[in-house]
């Protein structure tokens, strides 16, 4: 019985973990334009000329 205790006590703790990760991802604007920055090195040399 102890080993399910110790189980769902690190399931809990990768399941927090996985969410303080994606929480600080969504904060830190990391989903907002993904395509841009895939499209930015096509144009990049535009404004330099």
């Amino acid at each position: 019985m102890d080993i399910f205790l110790l189980l769902f006590v690190a399931a809990g703790c990768l399941a927090g973990l996985g969410v303080g990760a994606f929480m600080w991802a969504v904060r830190t604007h990391q989903f907002e334009d993904p395509d841009m920055q895939a499209q930015r090195i096509l144009h990049e040399d535009d404004e330099r000329d």
